[in-house]
């Protein structure tokens, strides 16, 4: 059988639809798939239904041949019983349940947790997850297992349970550099340790896709599933390889932000994650709402088109957005953050406050594109992906408001190719992410900030992070 006959399967769970592909070993598309979720799949949802969801769009692929499936996935837990079945409501990435409890663990446990987890803050997850579950005894004793979104698919499909490096990195009970759990930590805060996965690299194989499940989606009972990651450090993985010498941006709801690294030194503010591939490490972090916000705005004021954006000078008229509408996170990590809208005046209209959203969103990256590469110390690229990208008005800002030149990728779903370069690297059709990247399309189109606008931005940048920091509104 010739290298293009077989197929790779791609799956990439976001919290507005789930996307399937399957790709060729050549790298060829021979086919997509896309179900929509239910509005809020980001906080709260149905991991049922998700299962059923994800099946169906696997099942509207092309029947061929394949030689693994990859699933990426947005954060969040699904706690499970001993058949896999979820015992209570799954939480996406902002599920608030337990952050009253995290809050409330040990200054000196607190501290143990973010060295050994290479965080800069307690955030929402697994570990707030388990602490919420000890408020309900009668719901903790039928949980057997914690897993992300990801991995609860994966087990549904093959029976098998399993993590990767990478997500377990985001539970605050990893020990990060060691790909390990934090036992200790288990131990004091009274957390059953078997209720977490072993920790795979994303390229191991998980198990088969069982006869049941194959019936269900149309794949082939056997096809080997391979442990795969988060959907912005799959896309983060494609984006930059084995390059050190870029940042890379996956923008959709949040703006998920990396730069890779050869060892565990990070900004103070950023987060560490292993990285995809091989043994060097991913500093950053998800921003928050971004595109999130842009979309909610656009929601409430209509259609606006990017000729009427593009004519909006910067600063619209005055009008500021601040994005954070469900808390800040990298870099800022206050969870109590609230969005506002500052300087309206009569003469705004609705491109106005669309704009001044994609100048906030853009600002938000901004801090945290800085902090990893400072100003001054040479002007990384930024490599940008994500459905940002589908509008040239709005590619061009992010140039301008970085003041750096950025490498647009040709392909808007970069976590669902990042999937399947994960399948191919795994199966050996390709032998690292930057063979990949070619063989799967992914090109990169370079845009230079003008020079008159980076300037202008500059200033707005600075009066936008004044305006935030000194406006209560920011704050609940």
């Amino acid at each position: 059988m010739n290298r293009g006959a077989r197929c790779v399967v791609a799956v990439d769970v976001g919290t507005s639809a789930v996307r399937a592909a399957a790709v060729g070993e050549d790298g060829a598309l021979r086919g997509r798939a896309r179900v929509e979720r239910p509005a809020g799949s980001g906080e709260l949802f149905d991991a049922e239904r998700l299962c059923t969801d994800v099946l169906a769009a696997l099942a509207a692929l092309p029947r061929t041949p394949v030689s693994a499936l990859v699933v990426s996935a947005h954060l969040g837990v699904v706690a499970v019983d001993e058949r896999l079945r979820p015992v209570d409501e799954a939480g996406g990435w902002s599920d608030p349940r337990g952050l009253d409890e995290l809050r409330a663990v040990d200054a000196e446990l607190r501290d143990a947790l973010l060295r050994a987890a290479r965080r800069p803050a307690l955030t929402g997850g697994a570990l707030a997850r388990a602490l919420a579950l000890r408020r309900d005894p009668a719901v903790a004793d039928r949980v057997r297992h914690l897993l992300s979104p990801k991995d609860f698919l994966v087990a549904r499909l093959t029976g098998r349970v399993r993590t990767d490096s990478v997500h377990a990195a985001y539970t605050l009970l990893a020990d990060v550099p060691g790909r390990t759990w934090h036992r200790q930590a288990l131990a004091a805060l009274g957390i059953d340790p078997s209720w977490l996965p072993a920790q795979l690299r994303p390229t191991e194989v998980v198990g088969e896709v069982h006869r049941d499940a194959a019936e269900r989606c149309g794949l082939p009972a056997g096809t080997p599933v391979l442990a795969g990651g988060p959907d912005g450090s799959i896309g983060i993985g494609l984006l930059l390889g084995s390059d050190p010498g870029g940042i890379a941006d996956v923008a959709g709801t949040t703006d998920v932000l990396g730069r890779l690294l050869a060892d565990t030194a990070a900004p103070p503010s950023a987060l560490l994650n292993p990285a995809l591939l091989g043994d060097r490490w991913v500093a950053g972090g998800a921003t928050g709402m971004t595109g999130g916000a842009v979309a909610g705005w656009r929601g409430l004021v209509g259609p606006v088109a990017d000729e009427e954006l593009a004519a909006v000078p910067p600063g619209a008229g005055g009008l500021r957005v601040l994005p954070a509408t469900t808390g800040s996170r990298f870099p800022r990590w206050e969870p109590e953050d609230r969005g506002a809208v500052l300087g309206q005046g009569p003469a705004h209209s609705a491109a106005h406050l669309v704009r001044a959203a994609q100048e906030g969103a853009a600002f938000t990256v901004r801090e945290g594109v800085d902090l990893l590469d400072p100003p001054g110390s040479g002007r990384l690229p930024v490599l940008l992906a994500g459905g940002l990208t589908r509008s040239p008005v709005a590619t061009r800002l992010r140039a301008d408001v970085l003041g750096r030149p950025v490498l647009v990728c040709a392909e808007p779903d970069v976590t669902l190719l990042g999937a399947a370069a994960v399948a191919l690297v795994g199966t050996g059709a390709a032998a690292d992410l930057d063979e990949a990247r070619p063989l799967l399309g992914c090109e990169l189109r370079r845009v230079e900030p003008d020079p008159a606008r980076a300037r202008r931005y500059d200033e707005l940048f600075a009066a936008w992070l004044a305006d935030r920091d000194g406006t209560p509104t920011g704050r609940t």
